[in-house]
């Protein structure tokens, strides 16, 4: 795996733009990567000299440790590394039954640059093969002193205990190439504008809808934007999925996120093939998928009574779903587990013991992402001292997996 390292335009002058962003690809087909620069800086007059410069190029490889990993034990299992910068890698085995199992892992580094760029992370084999994660994970949290966290999860049967072995699989760096690399060309504003599309919009993502609505699309080269002005409490946009409709043909597109980005303001990317023609008259259509929407209405207590390190369960509605609180002791700390049958339950984001400036808050264990169809969450209590104990939540979520919204953005 290669990859080249601080991509930057600037004028004469120095001037250009921090929000600067490349990508590449490797083609198989023709044995080169292909990628491209994008970035939001334009020149100020008909032309200008501009260089586009690069630090580095770096090669990675994919390195595997195998792990004597024992997943129906409910402890945390530590194994040494000691090599590549990697100290130790431990995991904890979270099962629940015939239906999920979650790995919660954790990595200690002794070398920052390591920890940068090996991104951790189990991989199951089943008679040599590797298994499918069955759901998205998480990546990179950083653990309460500082270690690598990561989450991943398997359907139990997919993992036979007789049949699957693990590995510990991490990115090693190989070889540092240092630049600077610089070309110099000329741009031209005319010819960089007729190649770009901007087209103000004032439309709602869905009918009688306030809070969110389509304000600007903008077409280049390379992708198609569409930005939606929120304004939800927590500037999350409603539907999980989005595609674009363009000339007959179906872009999958995603969030991007930017630090310099009005915090209001949601931008959706869509990536354009290079050989889809768009002009002023070429119908395009917005489409979400799969609502999801937050409550905060739910503040009442749960009282959890005669805690022990045998696991308890209550049942209790919410927001007219029946959700399933499982609580216990595991060694000192106290882990609460929420999860409903009813998949239209989104789950419940985090737990807090008491209210006020003295309350507890719940160390999240599970990481959970809006529309996964998974509404399973756990918290833990780390020293927790008492047997009783009232849990508030902060917020809980509904789903609406059939729900679709379809905007046109422009054309017949």
């Amino acid at each position: 795996m290669w990859n080249v390292n601080g991509m930057s335009l600037k004028d004469a002058k120095g001037n250009g733009d921090d929000n600067e962003y490349y990508y590449q690809q490797w083609d198989e087909k023709n044995k080169r990567y292909n990628g491209y620069f994008e970035t939001n800086w334009s020149p100020g007059q008909e032309t200008v000299k501009v260089s586009l410069s690069a630090t580095g190029i770096q090669s990675y490889s994919q390195q595997e440790v195998d792990l004597k990993l024992d997943t129906d034990s409910p402890e945390r299992q530590s194994f040494p590394v000691n090599r590549d910068g990697l100290e130790s890698f431990s995991v904890q085995s979270f099962k629940e039954g015939n239906e999920q199992l979650m790995l919660s892992t954790a990595a200690v580094f002794n070398n920052q640059e390591a920890k940068s760029l090996a991104y951790p992370q189990i991989i199951a084999y089943r008679d040599g093969e590797p298994v499918k994660n069955s759901q998205a994970g998480a990546m990179g949290k950083p653990g309460d002193n500082g270690e690598y966290t990561s989450l991943q999860y398997y359907k139990p049967g997919d993992v036979p205990k007789a049949d699957t072995t693990y590995k510990l699989s991490y990115t090693k760096l190989e070889r540092n190439i240092d630049g600077p690399w610089t070309f110099d060309f000329e741009l031209s504003k005319q010819k960089m504008a007729g190649a770009t599309m901007k087209t103000a919009l004032d439309l709602p993502l869905e009918a009688e809808d306030a809070s969110n609505r389509i304000e600007q699309m903008v077409v280049t080269p390379t992708q198609i934007r569409v930005s939606i002005r929120t304004k939800a409490k927590f500037a999350e946009l409603p539907y999980v999925n989005y595609t674009l409709e363009v000339g007959g043909q179906k872009l999958e597109g995603g969030l991007w996120y930017s630090t310099s980005e009005d915090k209001d303001l949601r931008t959706l990317r869509f990536e354009r093939p290079v050989n889809l023609e768009i002009t002023k008259t070429t119908p395009m259509t917005l489409v979400g998928n799969y609502k999801v929407t937050r409550h905060e209405d739910d503040k009442k207590p749960l009282e959890l009574n005669n805690i022990s390190s045998e696991k308890q369960t209550l049942i209790r509605q919410t927001g007219g779903y029946p959700v399933q609180w499982t609580y216990y002791m595991q060694g000192a700390d106290l882990y609460v587990e929420m999860k409903s049958d009813d998949p239209h339950f989104g789950g419940v984001n985090q737990t807090h013991i008491g209210t006020g400036k003295d309350r507890i808050l719940g160390k999240i264990v599970t990481v959970g992402f809006r529309g996964d169809g998974n509404n399973r969450s756990i918290d833990v209590y780390k020293d927790f001292k008492g047997t009783e104990a009232s849990i508030y939540m902060f917020f809980y979520s509904t789903n609406e997996p059939d729900k679709e919204t379809r905007v046109k953005l422009q054309g017949q």
